[in-house]
């Protein structure tokens, strides 16, 4: 029997190899936006490469060019406030609260520039007698930008731009519209405006609330009239937004409450008056993009035949393809960590048809490109307001041919085969050190490659990777047939069509897709994965693409443990202890408690205070989180070296944090998590549900830590009085599970978030076996809040959905994750999440959720295919992971299970569950055991 499962084991994975697309994303066209390039990373360094054939264009990013500077975050003192803001919570005064920690109780930003000098320099244009205001100006040399934009003129070619820029429009009104008392609706302006009409002014503000304007009934005039608006943006998106729904026009109305009579939208006239704006305060940093390189020929596009671009997952290897005037063209991109350089490597099947120019840029305003050599070229950029420089190198080496270098381009001729080699560095050391010699980092980099050619570089970039990539190998539908015509689709076709559910194996494809993104943003000895991974090409990021610790930098980490990827976790490892030490400070600060506390978010230079605004930046349980991911770690490996020496000392100190923070609720007597918040709605509050969940489980860990490792004994006993006191979960009048400590959930509410589900997942404090009434009242208040969401709460709820055990209804929100984003959630043709806009931990919480819909581990047994869907009836899986230290590969047929085999990396006892069948046996360290579909050991 046990050669007969193995033999299947042996035909099915050939059966799978034998389809080399299921590992490929590939398209018959170049990108044309960034969300269509495809990324390539090596922890490090990573780039979005855009494929092109007369015109290449590969965006790339270094992991530390950030925002800021170090320096002090935490405001002295101010736990000062602490009882203060309790007790106005507890009276009921929620608004009285909110206002007072604004004032008091968050974090310091960064060094405010002189606006106001700068603005009447900008201002003291309007002195002149002609100027942009005026309605006989001449604009005529002006460029021109489709207004609005609810995006921000970002995304209309005036990337990076902050500063003043003026904005003009001629129209003409209609008599019937002329002497009468109009109003202009403008909607959103970011930040400042100055509007005029025929030279008048008619109104500014500085805030974000709506530009409504009224119009005297003698200013219109008829034939030409002029807006002109100065629009002022000192940091982030920029320009006139116009309305989020784009149905909607600017313009003239009769009055507030009517339609628009006179749309403005259009083509206007801008110029942009000045960008050397004062220095933004801001409480956190932002990742930054580095820079562009550009490969540019005199092929014509249009007259590339045969075109086609692919990631090869298996082998994190970028190529295009095409053949023009009969000349075969490859291209082939990767990014090694052993040799720390992206490269590129360009070849064709006729000598001497190799010919480009490669250039170097930069979204930075400040950068210069320079010469090294006869060969290299460099680029310098420095972050605008902050203390952080990079360098990048460009090298290129030929077979045959030759190179020079004009106006600091690199200008290849008649070369057989040529690879362009890119290495890039920051400054930056730590958060506390910022003297690194990039340039030094780059040309040492590149010396060490003087001998070694593609090739090399190649195999060892393919054998670095592999050793995580092929630790899982998985497949789903009946491979022994021939592809179905969406699977031989190009990707984003497949995309287009995956709704329909006649494409199995695309899932298999994302979760690959998945594990290949962790890997490529991830490495050991790197930091980890932000917003965006390491892909990012915009100054103002969205959320400053940096690490949101209320969800979205730990739903990075899901995949990591259960998908066979555990040494891709030590890089949120190492952010982990360096933010466990700067929070001890905030603690001290804020709460005048031991221990370390993380708020909701962090950056580069590990602030841990709270941020932003009063009713969603007090969020005291990020550190707590992150010790489950330190807990995990030691569920899934045993390590107990890693226990002792890593996570118990963080997990120790947290647990000594909230010891001293949790208070008695003087309604209830419950201990109590406040002030804090349930992300990211409701405000500022007593006990939210989420807080109570995460200490507990944190005290729990702890607590089984020591008794582990025989240690802090009384410690332990101190958590468990306090855990049995902490405010437990509640049912409400809805039969939801509460939210908060009061029955105020509101069935209607929608949010993307849906924190008090934390128990559910990734906990696993509310589960089936244990408690199934709470898990019933967690599932109702899933339902309430509906399926539809942002594209990283999608991600979330995969995996509740999985752990409800309902695989249909977790399948329906894989088919929504996997659908295209327009203007709302779904994948980007690269199958980037989309939020909108691009965040990743929607890719990563997906792949997580698909892991969890064939094993779950959580509670004390492995369940194998808990939440198997009808549409994925067969399908086979190798080497993912569970908690107690285990391996599998199974398959399974007709959702029937096929053949298990399981290996015992720690020799623990092994506790299997499928359907009705439980067995529990024990193991040795290292052992391997082969299990029949009955469960029964051959």
């Amino acid at each position: 029997m046990m050669q007969k499962l193995f033999f299947f084991f042996i035909l099915l994975s050939m059966a799978w190899d034998s389809h080399s697309q299921d590992l490929k994303l590939w398209y018959d066209k170049p990108a044309q936006e960034w969300v269509e390039a495809l990324p390539i990373g090596n922890g490090r360094l990573g780039a979005m490469v855009f494929g092109g054939v007369s015109n290449d264009r590969v965006q790339f990013n270094e992991e530390t060019l950030w925002t800021g500077y170090p320096r002090e975050y935490n405001k002295k003192g101010a736990y000062q406030y602490l009882d203060s803001i309790r007790n106005l919570l507890f009276a009921g005064k929620q608004k009285a609260a909110e206002d007072l920690a604004g004032r008091e109780f968050l974090g310091l930003m960064s060094a405010d520039g002189n606006k106001e000098k700068w603005l009447q320099k900008i201002l003291s244009v309007l002195k002149l007698k002609s100027n942009p205001s005026k309605m006989d100006f001449n604009d005529k040399s002006w460029k021109s930008i489709s207004v609005p934009n609810y995006d921000g003129w970002e995304t209309e070619g005036l990337k990076g731009v902050d500063g003043a820029v003026w904005f003009r429009y001629s129209f003409e009104v209609p008599e019937a519209y002329l002497n009468k008392e109009l109003i202009l609706d403008l909607n959103k302006i970011y930040n400042q405006d100055f509007t005029f009409i025929n030279g008048v002014p008619i109104g500014q503000q500085d805030d974000d609330k709506e530009r409504i304007y009224s119009i005297p009934n003698n200013l219109l005039r008829k034939g030409k009239n002029t807006i002109a608006i100065l629009v002022v943006n000192y940091s982030g998106k920029g320009g006139l937004l116009g309305f989020k729904d784009t149905n909607k026009q600017i313009g003239f109305k009769l009055s507030s409450k009517s339609n628009v009579v006179l749309p403005v939208n259009g083509v206007w006239k801008y110029a942009i008056q000045d960008q050397d704006t004062p220095a933004v305060g801001q409480f956190q940093a932002s990742y930054q993009p580095f820079g562009d390189l550009y490969i540019h020929t005199n092929l014509n596009e249009s007259q590339a035949n045969d075109y086609k671009r692919t990631l090869d997952l298996a082998t994190a290897t970028l190529t295009t393809t095409y053949s023009y005037n009969e000349v075969q063209y490859k291209k082939t991109y990767v990014a090694s960590q052993p040799d720390q350089v992206l490269a590129i490597h360009y070849s064709a099947n006729k000598p001497g048809a190799v010919f480009f120019e490669a250039s170097l840029r930069s979204p930075h305003r400040n950068f210069v490109v320079k010469q090294i050599n006869k060969n290299t070229i460099a680029i310098k950029v420095k972050v605008k307001d902050g203390a952080l420089f990079g360098e990048c190198y460009l090298q290129v080496k030929l077979n045959g041919g030759q190179v020079l270098v004009k106006n600091n381009k690199l200008i290849v001729q008649n070369a057989n085969e040529a690879t362009l080699l890119v290495s890039a560095a920051t400054n930056y050391k730590n958060h506390n050190d910022i003297t690194g010699k990039p340039g030094l980092i780059c040309a040492t980099t590149l010396q060490k490659l003087d001998t070694k050619n593609f090739d090399a570089i190649h195999q060892d970039h393919i054998k670095e990777y592999q050793q995580y990539f092929n630790t899982l190998t998985v497949g789903f539908g009946d491979k022994s047939k021939s592809l179905t015509t969406i699977e031989s689709l190009p990707t984003d076709q497949r995309l287009n069509h995956f709704v329909e559910g006649k494409d199995p194996q695309f899932v298999a494809l994302y979760m690959q897709y998945g594990r290949y993104l962790l890997i490529s943003s991830s490495r050991p000895g790197t930091y980890p994965a932000n917003l965006q991974g390491i892909w990012n090409d915009l100054l103002s990021p969205p959320w400053g693409s940096k690490y949101t610790t209320n969800i979205n930098i730990q739903m990075n980490y899901w995949p990591a443990e259960v998908l066979n990827l555990s040494p891709l976790h030590s890089s949120l490892f190492k952010m982990i202890e360096e933010l466990s030490e700067s929070g001890k400070e905030t603690a001290r600060e804020y709460y005048n408690a031991p221990g370390w506390v993380l708020h909701h978010n962090t950056d580069l230079w590990r602030g841990t205070a709270p941020i932003n605004a009063s009713n969603h930046g007090i969020w005291v349980t990020g550190g707590a989180w992150f010790c489950d991911h330190l807990w995990e770690r030691y569920q899934f490996t045993k390590n107990e070296n890693f226990l002792k020496d890593t996570a118990y000392p963080i997990m120790k100190s947290a647990s000594e944090f909230f010891n001293s923070f949790l208070i008695k609720d003087p309604e209830t007597g419950y201990l109590i998590s406040t002030p804090s918040n349930s992300p990211e709605q409701g405000g500022l509050v007593a006990g939210p549900t989420m807080d109570h969940q995460i200490i507990r489980t944190l005290f729990k860990n702890t607590i089984e830590a020591a008794s582990i490792l025989k240690k802090d004994l009384a410690f332990a006993d101190l958590l468990k009085e306090k855990y049995a006191q902490i405010a437990p979960n509640k049912i409400g009048q809805f039969g939801q599970l509460q939210e908060w400590m009061q029955d105020v959930d509101d069935t209607a509410n929608k949010h993307r978030h849906v924190s008090h589900l934390w128990a559910v997942y990734p906990g696993n404090e509310i589960n089936w076996e244990h408690t199934p009434e709470l898990m019933k009242a967690a599932r109702q208040s899933l339902i309430y809040r509906g399926d539809a969401a942002t594209g990283w709460s999608l991600g979330w709820k995969i995996n509740l959905w999985a752990r409800f055990k309902d695989g249909n209804h977790t399948y329906k929100l894989i088919q929504m994750l996997l659908s295209p984003a327009g203007k709302g959630a779904g994948s980007y043709p690269n199958l980037f999440d989309a939020h909108p806009p691009f965040q990743i931990d929607g890719n990563f919480g997906g792949t997580a959720g698909i892991g969890e819909m064939l094993v779950q581990s959580q509670s004390g047994f492995i369940d194998l295919l808990p939440a198997l869907p009808n549409a994925l009836p067969e399908g086979f899986i190798k080497g993912i992971k569970a908690r107690g230290g285990f391996e599998l590969d199974f398959s399974w047929r007709n959702k029937q299970l096929q053949a298990l085999t399981v290996r015992s990396v720690a020799g623990g006892k092994l506790n299997l569950k499928y359907k009705d069948k439980n067995i529990s046996m024990p193991t040795d360290r290292n052992g391997v055991y082969i299990f029949n579909d009955q469960l029964t050991l051959q």
